[in-house]
């Protein structure tokens, strides 16, 4: 059974995980082997990487496909519809705080939205780009993560994890800004409308030519 059976989703909700190929876009950056244990025992996480989807499907906010949209939009539709993007985050998360304020010697700093997830036991916080992602975009995202590692985190609680949800992204740019090796931070794209199978299946072989791409990479400098 693909789906975790304490994920407790309704018949409609099991349905719109299943046309929105849930399945595949956990599956895509596991082995052989972490496929298969996904095929028999559901969603396992082991690792900040698999609390973290890529693309997230918004469909259920109900905003027009070609109208123009500010983050202040976005970010109210997604409070507005709180239970249906927790159920797309994934297991285990719960609500925190919305436009959390961060003061640095009398500088404000404002994060879109922050959760908690108690199986990983950390903080996740979310920003939200309606543009094409930057690198000024993930400075600023590391910089959130530092100040809850530095100034939030309780005993027996892992490092914080930053989530940028953006419209387009350049995963060059992404690469390179953030340090090797370093994998609390992540960006992924967000749609504002259920994906048609062949447009999610483009974008997952795209993703997967990106993941062998690193892979190789790796392999290499392993063998140098």
């Amino acid at each position: 059974m693909p789906f975790p059976v304490n994920a407790q989703w309704s018949t409609r909700e099991l349905e719109r995980q299943i046309c929105s190929l849930l399945f595949e876009r956990l599956a895509l950056s596991r082995d052989k082997k972490g496929v298969l244990e996904l095929t028999k025992k559901g969603h396992d996480i082991a690792a900040p990487s698999d609390i973290v989807k890529d693309p997230y499907v918004l469909e259920f906010l109900g905003l027009e496909k070609h109208e123009k949209y500010l983050e202040k939009d976005i970010e109210q539709a997604l409070i507005d519809k709180l239970q249906h993007f927790l159920l797309e985050l994934g297991k285990g998360f719960s609500f925190v705080a919305r436009q959390q304020r961060i003061t640095l010697n009398g500088d404000h700093f404002y994060i879109d939205l922050v959760f908690y997830n108690r199986l990983t036991r950390c903080f996740v916080l979310i920003d939200l780009k309606v543009g094409k992602l930057t690198h000024q975009d993930i400075g600023q995202m590391q910089m959130y993560v530092n100040y809850y590692k530095r100034t939030q985190m309780t005993e027996g609680e892992n490092e914080p994890i930053g989530i940028l949800l953006c419209a387009s992204k350049n995963d060059a740019v992404v690469r390179f800004t953030l340090p090797e090796g370093k994998k609390r931070i992540f960006a992924s794209q967000y749609k504002l409308y259920l994906p048609t199978e062949e447009e999610l299946k483009t974008e997952l072989k795209r993703e997967k030519r990106m993941i062998e791409m690193e892979l190789s990479l790796l392999k290499s400098k392993g063998k140098k």
